[in-house]
């Protein structure tokens, strides 16, 4: 057994399993503590390093592409400090850090782990139900539908809808952006209806617009994992991954729209009528309306013909 304990938390790794566990130290976030421990499969793991640092260092697990959820859903925005994969050592457990270091990688040798990106997830994400109060509303996840109970400060137009409801199998994937306290941040839902829109996540009634505490906003990410680990792979779909797009681009929205392969005259309708409520209460220009209703209706004789 090779381990390390520190402050923000303790590495064992036994030969088969790297198992964090997070600090109870005040100074540990308060993500990390709710998130809990992490399992980490050898065969999930495509490296480790100790960076050294001026009072001592920081032991960095690497995981291969597409083997953790909650990498997969936060897609490298996850503060340094709530990262799981990351430990500070102080300048006199070094030694020790170099030693955990360099039996993981004497193990990935004689195991032959493979480097390359995984097929499926091998580790399970968060348990279910999970539940968080964000600045804008209550998100649930039960494993079968998220639902979202907004707060008293969220947009009229999101409250006048009552609770968002949406099943799992209309979600095609789930994005995160965090609070960094100079930005807002956002958890959007994305579901087999919806298409990129101009709708900011304050107004957008798929999305959570994450103003206030970051360090309790943050807590939304988990609820975008928990998803994320249920939602086909990655590998198996030729459409965008699942998770947030890369940094500097362009956040979809969710305002539905019916998909071009669907064709269904109700779908038309209640995107039409979901279109014309959000124009009257104010949410869409004349402008914006215009351009989302030909889209729309594009898709529909796209998806007819």
């Amino acid at each position: 057994m090779a381990e390390i304990i520190q402050r923000d938390g303790t590495w064992a790794f036994d030969g088969d399993t790297v198992r964090i566990t997070p600090g109870l130290h005040r100074s540990v976030p308060l993500f990390r503590q709710t998130y809990g421990e992490v399992a980490v499969p050898l065969t999930a793991v495509s490296g480790i390093v100790l960076e050294p640092e001026r009072r001592g260092g920081r032991l960095r697990l690497r995981l291969r592409e597409g083997a953790d959820p909650l990498l997969q859903a936060t897609c490298g925005r996850l503060p340094d400090a709530a990262d799981p994969y990351r430990l500070t050592v102080d300048a006199d457990r070094t030694g020790v850090a170099e030693y955990v270091a360099e039996e993981i990688r004497r193990a990935l040798l004689l195991d032959r782990v493979p480097k390359e990106p995984a097929k499926a997830y091998l580790l399970p994400g968060p348990p279910v139900p999970v539940s968080v109060r964000t600045s804008d509303g209550t998100v649930s996840f039960d494993g079968t539908r998220v639902r979202i109970d907004w707060a008293d400060t969220s947009e009229r137009v999101k409250r006048a809808g009552g609770p968002r409801i949406i099943g799992m199998g209309d979600l095609v994937r789930v994005e995160w952006l965090p609070h960094t306290g100079h930005e807002d941040g956002s958890l959007r839902f994305v579901t087999r209806e919806s298409e990129v829109s101009e709708l900011p996540p304050e107004k957008d009634p798929y999305a959570l617009d994450l103003w206030g505490s970051a360090r309790r906003d943050l807590l939304a990410a988990l609820v975008a994992t928990a998803i994320t680990a249920r939602l086909p792979h990655p590998s198996t779909r030729t459409g965008p991954a699942t998770g947030a797009p890369p940094s500097g681009a362009p956040v979809p929205s969710a305002v539905s729209v019916p998909p071009a392969a669907s064709g269904h005259h109700d779908v038309l309708l209640r995107q039409l009528s979901e279109l014309g409520r959000l124009h009257r209460d104010g949410v869409l220009t004349d402008e914006e309306f215009a351009r989302t209703k030909a889209v729309v209706l594009r898709g529909f004789r796209e998806g007819s013909g």
